[in-house]
């Protein structure tokens, strides 16, 4: 049976944290950059194409975040 090696796990927790804070820090980012409320235009005004944009961007970022970590 292999042991766990701490080295490897507290290296995952590093890099799961920094990607948490930079994908947080992108979506503040997003956020301020748009000119409206994007919550009211989810959750009120049931914009969909919105939803979809922004859940788009969402997946981008991630790849691209777990892709420069992983490198």
């Amino acid at each position: 049976m292999e042991y766990l090696h701490l080295d490897v796990v507290a290296a995952t927790l590093v890099y799961t944290v920094l990607g948490l804070v930079i994908f947080g820090l992108a979506f503040v980012v997003m956020v301020k950059a748009i000119p409206f409320s994007v919550r009211k235009e989810i959750e009120d005004d049931q914009n969909t194409a919105l939803a979809i944009v922004m859940g788009s961007v969402i997946l981008g970022l991630s790849i691209i975040i777990a892709a420069s970590i992983s490198a």
